[in-house]
């Protein structure tokens, strides 16, 4: 029975029990306490301790109604504080949610050692923000770049990081702004913008950023391999150079160098870049021979190795003996390093 059906129950209960007793004229009764006396009749005696009761009752059920009101209310306030936490453990946000209720208190310490993640499958939810996060995140996980004000996300978390890759590789433009402020983005961001200029732009392009980053040599020897297939508006020796010079190339390193720019560029192209680079860099000296073998200098293997100690470019004087002696064998079956 709800409150406004027990109270018109309860004063309908009253005014039969005092219509009742009054119609049988029962007179009236005077009670006396502390020298006071009061005369009523004896169906409103009759009738007080019942109201008393029932305002008791009341009072009673008001209050009780009032503390579950303020549970209900507290437990729909966690409710909305529990959608907040999802939130920011979606968003990957430092959790400063509180909560009031015991019940929820605990299942946020349960949740909080746990990843929050979402699933591969569209989320259908009553809370249309909450819809709206997690169809952004699962798009950025699904490749595409998110560019929504409201999704508000921390720019150092994963999930930033992800959207940002995802809009280098839909932005080609962007790629090459990323290029020309690298100080302004992680490194794996730069590196996948310097992946994707190099596929994308020409050299003319990249030969005005590829100073902005510091290269390994994973990314020196794929921008060598686009200066190769471009090498109209390609590097000169003394850029191929510098690059080198940044890194720390070993023997087999400017030999694979060398077999990468053999096949473009010209005889004389390529020997004047080697002996650049020899002249400077010991390191490279084995390529330089190898490149000079190729195009059957050997007069001029001979003035380099001849003065050497017997025990350094064994392999190249081995493969002079054996033409001196009319034996011809390919550098590849031979160990030069």
């Amino acid at each position: 029975m709800g409150l406004k059906k027990y109270i018109v129950a309860t004063i309908i209960f009253l005014v039969v029990v005092f219509g009742y007793t009054y119609s049988l004229e029962l007179g009236s009764y005077e009670a006396s306490l502390l020298g006071y006396s009061l005369s009523l009749p004896i169906s409103v005696w009759i009738v007080f301790p019942a109201a008393v009761l029932v305002l008791v009752t009341y009072l009673h059920i008001i209050f009780y109604g009032l503390v579950n009101y303020f549970k209900q209310r507290a437990v729909l306030k966690d409710h909305e504080s529990m959608i907040e936490f999802i939130k920011a453990e979606l968003l990957e946000k430092n959790n400063t949610v509180k909560f009031k209720t015991k019940e929820f208190k605990n299942l946020s310490s349960i949740l909080n050692q746990f990843k929050i993640s979402t699933k591969d499958e569209r989320f259908t939810s009553s809370n249309e923000d909450l819809n709206k996060i997690v169809g952004n995140i699962q798009d950025i996980n699904d490749g595409k770049y998110v560019n929504d004000k409201s999704f508000k996300v921390n720019e150092t978390t994963k999930l930033a990081n992800l959207n940002m890759l995802n809009k280098v590789n839909e932005q080609i433009d962007f790629a090459v702004d990323v290029l020309k402020k690298p100080e302004n983005y992680s490194s794996n961001v730069v590196k996948q913008a310097f992946e994707n200029v190099l596929r994308e732009k020409s050299m003319t392009t990249i030969k005005k950023l590829y100073k902005n980053i510091k290269l390994d040599k994973e990314q020196a020897f794929k921008l060598f391999e686009k200066d190769a297939s471009n090498n109209e508006f390609g590097f000169t020796a003394d850029e191929i150079l510098s690059i080198v010079k940044s890194l720390d190339f070993t023997k087999d390193d400017y030999l694979v160098l060398a077999k990468n720019y053999e096949k473009i560029l010209k005889p004389d192209q390529i020997i004047a870049l080697f002996e650049k680079l020899s002249s400077e860099i010991d390191e490279s000296t084995p390529a330089y021979l190898h490149v000079l073998c190729e195009y059957e200098m050997i007069e001029k293997v001979k003035e380099i190795i001849t003065l050497t100690p017997d025990n350094e470019f064994t392999a190249f004087k081995a493969l002079l003996d054996l033409k001196d002696a009319g034996k011809h064998y390919n550098l590849e079956a031979i160990s030069y390093k």
